[in-house]
């Protein structure tokens, strides 16, 4: 999955109080206590354990090979995601830390990390009450990578979401394939290891391949947690919660280093966005003032649905990995209150 973009989101838990959520038998339960405790494996062992591999990314059509090397040492977590093909692009995270390299544009950007949703990483918070938008069962062991995995369904039980089917490897339960499902359970994008290699990889593998920087254009994009924003309501579809609410402060700074510590030319741009996530799947809604030449429209990118439009002075972009209907429903609920 790419980097830059949501696959699982939180796990939250309540969604039982939503209309629409169906009655859950105690069998039902049972399945969702056995996927639930590998889920939690699986986001506990892309997290502490060290690996580097080589993935694919298969988003209709179009297919994108990248590479990673995980490693933890002591308190730090240390990460080296590259593009092989296409555009070159490459990841070094430290912790909550990532830096971003484009060299075609000679450009870094440093930003916060504000989940753990990249692949092979899940964020699992509250599995209790998934049985009530998902049919949640263990569907036995195949082979990804060259290796075993234990096989999580979890088919929704509406038209708001897709289904997934992930496979955990056996042994370690890191995540090795994540695919993400639409009608008659087709596969609507996948992503998956091609080769793994999971135990001792030293830190000294995790380096950016572009050594000099000093001539390169240096962005920041800032992040304000925990904001409000009281104008706006919004109604996400059944099961869907606000899970998270921040401000970006995008910052471009020139580099200077012909004359020390002068301070670069700087702009800034400022964009809200609210999340909702049903436990599975996750709904950006991104607000900024209105620019001048922008084009309202739909797209959709394998399971990524996008649609943005102007809502006066502002302009509201809605995106995430749901169905077209649920995208909808969210733009077409958004009211400005005076």
């Amino acid at each position: 999955m790419q980097n830059n973009r949501n696959f699982l989101v939180l796990l939250v838990g309540m969604l039982g109080c939503f209309s629409g959520a169906h009655a859950v038998s105690s069998e039902d339960m049972g399945h969702v206590a056995q996927a639930a405790e590998v889920l939690t494996q699986i986001q506990s062992a892309a997290r502490v354990l060290n690996y580097e591999g080589a993935f694919v990314y298969q988003q209709g059509t179009q297919v994108r090979a990248s590479k990673i090397i995980h490693v933890v040492a002591g308190k730090d977590e240390m990460e080296k995601v590259e593009m092989l093909d296409g555009r070159q692009r490459e990841y070094i995270r430290h912790n909550n830390e990532v830096t971003r390299y484009i060299p075609d544009t000679k450009t870094v950007l440093i930003e916060k990390r504000l989940t753990r949703d990249v692949f092979p990483a899940i964020l699992v918070a509250n599995t209790n009450d998934l049985a009530h938008y998902y049919r949640v069962e263990l569907k036995g062991v195949e082979r990804v990578a060259g290796l075993n995995c234990q096989i999580i369904w979890l088919e929704p039980i509406d038209k708001f979401r897709y289904g997934y089917r992930l496979c955990a490897e056996q042994d370690s339960q890191l995540l090795l394939r994540a695919q993400t499902l639409g009608e008659a359970n087709s596969i609507v994008e996948q992503i998956l290891f091609t080769q793994i290699e999971i135990g001792k990889i030293h830190s000294n593998r995790i380096r950016p391949s572009f050594p000099d920087t000093r001539a390169w254009q240096v962005k920041h994009a800032d992040i304000v947690e925990k904001i409000s924003l009281p104008k706006w309501e919004i109604t996400p579809p059944p099961g869907f919660k606000q899970i998270q609410a921040v401000k970006h402060v995008l910052t471009d700074r020139q580099s200077v280093n012909s004359v020390p510590h002068q301070e670069a030319d700087s702009a800034k741009r400022e964009v809200s966005q609210l999340v909702y996530s049903d436990g599975l799947a996750a709904i950006s809604v991104f607000i900024e003032p209105d620019s001048p030449g922008r084009i309202e429209r739909v797209v959709q990118q394998g399971a990524m649905n996008i649609i943005g439009r102007r809502h006066g002075k502002y302009w509201v972009t809605v995106m995430g990995e749901a169905p077209d209907l649920a995208i909808r429903q969210v733009i077409n609920s958004i009211k400005l209150i005076n």
